[in-house]
């Protein structure tokens, strides 16, 4: 079939690169649309599940050849009691009969943007834009109408669909007057990267770690280049948001974990908000959302970056029947809607709200009954795996692809 204008995917994140390569590796013509100048260089989602590996390796041997090289390989992780010093440790070798890739690989998400974008470069059929702002869009029976913004001024672009991947804070989901359903917690999160080798001072440590702490709960894990301590913290106001990022708390924070004399190095520190929401729908006409465009929560389990990652892949194989083989763009999206939102309400909100749960428990005798509970399932061969299918997303991925 052919097709007269491009799919406009607004937003160069993990999901809008993934769902571009996908339609211009099937000939569709593609517009990625980036705001900033360049693809932004930041601390974010750095935990790729098996899944994710397993949906990249399919789509450009490349990309995940890069991956693999760059990235860190966590292949157990453990949830800690920081009083009583136990530990759960899951081996992710008890899923290897299930997947090319039992292990989570640790990067940041940013070196998938620029990889992919690199990706994108070979085909005549895509093209790439940076600096370039969607503002508003229209929407007819037959294409739809982006106005974007850039440093020459407004333009319009005429698309077949767009697609929101532009995040939270969605153009797209919001001019399509689409609900964000859920809530925001009372605290933030503190997030601080540091050199200083905790695999060197805590005995068998592993990559990814859930510290759970009646008084101060904490996740630390390494990325492919530094470590990454998060902590939740409760600002009332700019000046004590701005006292959590000083030297002087982060370096409590740090000396609390381990004790030391001297300074931990900090390369990075930030506050974010923590929220919980799903879209009333993923899509409306020509207009569809990946990625947190549709869905957010907490980082616990690192479940939001691939989730949005799911459904790009998966919206790729609707557009793709819609396109070249002449699927009804209703039901194929309508499907879509069904696959990918039922799974986030399910099951991604409900095991990261379960997981930030388990881990600020203050009351002793749930936290130790969490941590034994934790520590059977990890000593049992047939639990751990049940619990490592479960929470690596690889049950949830299949479980989607059986709705009807």
């Amino acid at each position: 079939m052919s097709i007269e204008h491009p799919v406009i995917i607004a937003g160069a994140g993990p999901s809008g690169c993934v769902l571009a390569l996908s339609l211009a590796k099937q000939g569709i013509p593609v517009r990625l649309l980036e705001k900033c100048d360049s693809l932004p260089i930041d601390l974010r989602a750095s935990t790729f599940h098996p899944p994710s590996l397993e949906m990249i390796a399919n789509l450009d041997e490349g990309v995940i050849a890069r991956m693999l090289e760059r990235g860190l390989r966590a292949d157990r992780y453990q949830y800690r009691d920081r009083g009583t010093g136990e530990v759960a440790t899951f081996d992710m070798s008890l899923i290897a009969d299930q997947t090319r890739f039992p292990f989570r690989l640790q990067l940041e998400q940013y070196e998938l943007t620029h990889f992919i974008c690199e990706a994108l470069s070979k085909y005549d059929c895509a093209e790439v834009r940076f600096g370039c702002e969607l503002l508003s869009y229209e929407q007819g029976e037959t294409g739809v109408t982006a106005i974007v913004g850039s440093d020459s001024g407004t333009e319009r672009l005429q698309g077949s669909y767009l697609v929101g991947a532009e995040g939270a804070r969605s153009v797209v989901r919001k001019q399509s007057d689409i609900g964000y359903m859920g809530f925001t917690y009372d605290e933030k999160f503190l997030v601080v990267s540091t050199s200083f080798p905790f695999e060197e001072v805590f005995e068998d440590f592993s990559y990814v770690n859930y510290v759970s702490d009646p008084e101060e709960w904490c996740v630390i894990l390494r990325t492919d280049k530094l470590w990454r301590v998060l902590v939740p913290v409760f600002p009332t106001s700019e000046e004590e948001e701005a006292f959590y990022l000083s030297d002087e708390f982060v370096q409590s924070r740090l000396k609390r974990l381990y004790p030391r004399d001297t300074d931990y190095d900090i390369h990075h520190r930030s506050i974010y908000a923590v929220n919980q929401r799903v879209a009333e729908t993923y899509y409306r006409g020509r207009v569809l959302l990946v990625g947190d465009a549709c869905h957010i929560n907490n980082p616990l389990g690192g479940m939001g970056m691939n989730g949005g990652l799911h459904d790009a892949f998966n919206l790729a194989e609707k557009l793709q029947r819609v396109l070249l083989a002449g699927a009804d763009p209703e039901a194929s999206f309508s499907l879509y809607d069904r696959q990918r939102r039922e799974l986030a309400v399910q099951f991604v909100q409900r095991h990261t709200i379960e997981n930030k749960k388990l881990m600020e428990a203050r009351d002793p005798d749930v936290q130790r009954k969490r941590q034994q509970m934790l520590m059977e399932t990890a000593a049992d061969p047939e639990l751990a795996r049940a619990f490592l299918l479960e929470r690596s997303m690889i049950n949830c991925v299949r479980e989607s692809l059986t709705v009807p």
